[in-house]
């Protein structure tokens, strides 16, 4: 496959050798997953570090009970920190990657990224800067989780997810997931904002009436 190409979509990895770029050409395999695929899941080994091309996956964190709170999502240009983690600590998944979009992504074998990490600097330095950047904002959000009103995070969370016709296309369940909290607390919320004029519901999806209000709660003009 090119590499070429997609080694540039990544800054960190641009900067590589020729050599480290070359290695990468010869040794990664195109993978492709349509919409809904667990990418990844508890209690299964990482056979290859994952560099997302196209799409968006959700990784989550479920409980025993069932309970699930979403831990961040992976863009295209991204690599995944957990499956980064796990490389290096030799340990299963603790944690489920979900495609949300039909995605593309590059798979670089264990090996090879045994290989570089040992070998290659601007390689290591690629992935612990993209390590220590997802774990700041996964202390952000527990942060958000055990500090921050749920009203201000639910604002929040409907302001980033609308499209471009401020619409989100969602469930209350979903959101409780994306909140890390119940259904019935999103419900009650949701109701409110409706009654203030913000929002309006319809089955499966929310519509931002006021975003200005909605932004002035999560504290996007401060």
């Amino acid at each position: 496959m090119d590499t070429e190409a997609w080694v540039d979509r990544f800054p960190g990895l641009a900067r590589l050798d020729g050599p480290t770029k070359a290695l990468l050409q010869e040794r990664s395999a195109l993978a492709e997953a349509p919409r809904g695929t667990m990418v990844f899941g508890p209690g299964k080994s990482p056979e290859n570090m994952l560099f997302l091309l196209d799409g968006t996956v959700r990784v989550q964190q479920v409980s025993e009970t069932g309970h699930e709170i979403v831990l961040y999502r992976i863009q295209a240009g991204q690599s995944c920190v957990l499956t980064t983690a796990c490389l290096l600590a030799y340990e299963d998944y603790s944690a489920e990657g979900i495609a949300e979009t039909d995605i593309r992504a590059v798979a670089v074998p264990r090996a090879v990224f045994d290989e570089l990490v040992a070998q290659s600097k601007p390689f290591r330095d690629f992935v612990f800067a993209a390590f220590s950047k997802r774990i700041t904002d996964l202390f952000l959000m527990i942060d958000q989780v055990a500090f921050q009103r749920v009203d201000v995070r639910l604002a929040d969370t409907l302001t980033k997810l609308a499209d471009d016709h401020d619409r989100v296309v969602t469930t209350h369940q979903k959101l409780s997931v994306e909140l890390g909290t119940a259904r019935e607390v999103i419900s009650r919320q949701l109701q409110e904002f409706q009654r203030r004029g913000w929002i309006e519901q319809a089955r499966g999806s929310v519509s931002l009436l006021d975003r200005p209000k909605l932004e002035a709660l999560a504290g996007h003009n401060t």
